[in-house]
């Protein structure tokens, strides 16, 4: 029983101690984002404890992800890799609110949380 007891012990052990390693590097810069956009979103979704801690932990770990992109990829292939992003971000919030707070997250997302922004300097729309 003793022995049973040590197994157990040692499995709930490793099984703490594993953690994501995209969250594990510093970066307080991103956290400080992700529980601004998590307000602003709270202002609007109305979470409850638990999903709040939930939404900043995913929102962190894709802005963590977009910053990756952001310094890796240019032009239209970044842009596809953001979309993309987006999409899977979309997608884990699934499981994180309600269905009523997921259609209303997804119609306010991107307002919130736009992908980019194109500044044209061809002047050929002034024409």
């Amino acid at each position: 029983m003793k022995t049973i007891l040590i197994i157990i012990t040692f499995l709930f052990t490793f099984n703490v101690s594993a953690q994501d390693p995209i969250l594990q590097k510093d970066h307080k810069a991103l956290e400080a984002v992700a529980t601004k956009i998590t307000k602003t979103y709270d202002d609007q979704l109305g979470l409850d404890g638990k999903q709040f801690i939930l939404f900043e932990k995913k929102v962190e770990e894709f802005l963590i992800k977009e910053e990756n992109i952001h310094g890796q990829f240019e032009g239209e292939e970044k842009l596809n890799m953001l979309y993309k992003l987006r999409k899977a971000e979309t997608l884990e919030m699934r499981n994180v609110l309600t269905q009523p707070q997921f259609d209303l997250y997804k119609r306010i997302k991107p307002q919130l949380q736009p992908i980019a922004m194109i500044i044209s300097t061809d002047d050929t729309d002034h024409k």
